[in-house]
């Protein structure tokens, strides 16, 4: 469906892009996105339609109880992977 998007989505991947240059992780592609499945499974999507829904959600992020699920959610992520990074693992 056209135009509709998860912009919790958005939101985990600029919280992730900051918080991965504040610690000492990998940032291969695969580390990076199994830190943002598992980021993004443990938040509540938001799904955005217009531009003015896009607005809204900006104006909601800067709600500090909304930033700091975000923040601790990727954090928790980050350690994880960082604990168990799955880039050397060979599926067969």
């Amino acid at each position: 469906m056209n135009g509709v998007i998860n912009y919790m989505e958005v939101l985990v991947e600029e919280h992730m892009e900051i918080l991965l240059k504040e610690s000492n992780s990998c940032t291969c592609d695969r580390c990076k996105s199994d830190i943002f499945a598992l980021a993004l499974n443990n938040l509540k999507p938001y799904y955005v339609v217009t531009q003015r829904g896009r607005v809204m959600t900006k104006l909601q992020m800067t709600e500090q109880q909304f930033d700091t699920d975000i923040t601790i959610e990727v954090t928790r992520a980050i350690e994880q992977v960082k604990n168990n990074p799955a880039h050397n693992v060979t599926i067969l």
